[in-house]
């Protein structure tokens, strides 16, 4: 299994995030790929289909920008700093179940009944590449699986974290967060919303995902109140600012750098901050929650948070 030495802190005068993303990144991808597989788990006997895995592997591998897991990561370290790595078996597999959940989100989010998309990271989406039913149940195990990591039985996660990290991932994942999210994003195609029953939308839909990785990351250590409540602010300034962006990038880039289908809200009447606000506006609130989330972490006491920092201008200043 991947160990905390794959991702030391680069040795550097000057933190430097895309060193420190790409220790990050191939620790998260090695286990991935080595958990997303048809061996059995522990303690049965029958292996997971052989198609099933194909179309799991194919939604999660090989793509993506691994921004929840990235942020597991780098709340686990602001909290963990002077705590050692004991606890960087959980930190990991809270890494990967959040990616688990938000890969599973996108294919469904994908299918005909939802979004109707056929490019996904530059490649067809899983139900063009498997169909619709092939699809359904590729997400469907994703979730599942994600939770089977949360609880490992080798006792390498506390049984009291894998609590607090299944509880923090279930309610981001469920009705008051991201498929509550989902479910108002479809009610409300072709609808006038104000400003703060978009926010509301955004907050769930992609907010709670962003923000519940950053509160596992610190709960696998052991954060004093004034971390919890700073990394709370910062947690929810960066998801909605990710949709703040995702919704300009979507009328500013193209396809081949989105690597999904540009256009695609305008084109389904959806409401987005740019068709409320205007391009200028949204880009000037996405720099005033960068602002929320960097003082934020100003006063949370905790002295390793240059990934955090990093981590929050590259979601408010990406070009995709």
């Amino acid at each position: 299994m991947t160990s905390a030495a794959l991702i030391g802190v680069p040795d550097v005068t000057e933190f430097e995030l895309n060193a420190w993303i790409g220790l990050r990144l191939a620790a998260v991808e090695h286990a991935l790929s080595s958990w997303v597989t048809a061996d059995a788990p522990q303690g049965l006997t029958h292996s997971a289909p052989a198609q099933l895995v194909a179309a799991m592997r194919y939604a999660v591998l090989d793509g993506g920008k691994r921004l929840r897991p990235l942020l597991v990561l780098a709340a686990h370290e602001a909290v963990c700093a002077a705590q050692g790595d004991a606890s960087f078996d959980a930190a990991m597999h809270a890494a990967c179940a959040v990616e688990l959940i938000h890969a599973y989100s996108l294919v469904h989010d994908d299918m005909p009944c939802m979004d109707n998309d056929v490019l996904r990271r530059g490649k067809p989406t899983v139900h063009v590449q498997f169909g619709e039913a092939g699809a359904l149940l590729a997400g469907d195990a994703l979730q599942a699986l994600a939770f089977e990591l949360l609880t490992p039985q080798d006792g390498s996660v506390p049984e009291a974290t894998q609590a607090r990290l299944c509880a923090l991932l279930a309610r981001a994942a469920g009705s008051a967060g991201m498929a509550g999210g989902q479910a108002i994003d479809l009610a409300s195609v072709g609808l006038p919303l104000t400003e703060s029953q978009l926010r509301e939308m955004h907050e769930l839909k992609t907010g709670a995902l962003l923000q519940a990785s950053v509160m596992m990351g610190a709960q696998c250590g052991a954060p004093d109140a004034r971390a919890v409540a700073a990394l709370q602010i910062y947690g929810s300034a960066i998801g909605l600012a990710f949709q703040v962006v995702d919704d300009i990038l979507d009328v500013t880039a193209d396809s081949s750098i989105l690597g999904k289908t540009a256009g695609k809200d305008a084109e389904n009447h959806k409401p987005t901050y740019v068709s409320l606000l205007g391009l200028e506006a949204s880009q000037a609130y996405a720099q005033r929650l960068l602002v929320q989330a960097l003082s934020a972490l100003d006063g949370s006491g905790l002295a390793q948070t240059r990934a955090l920092r990093a981590l929050a201008d590259m979601v408010v200043n990406r070009a995709h």
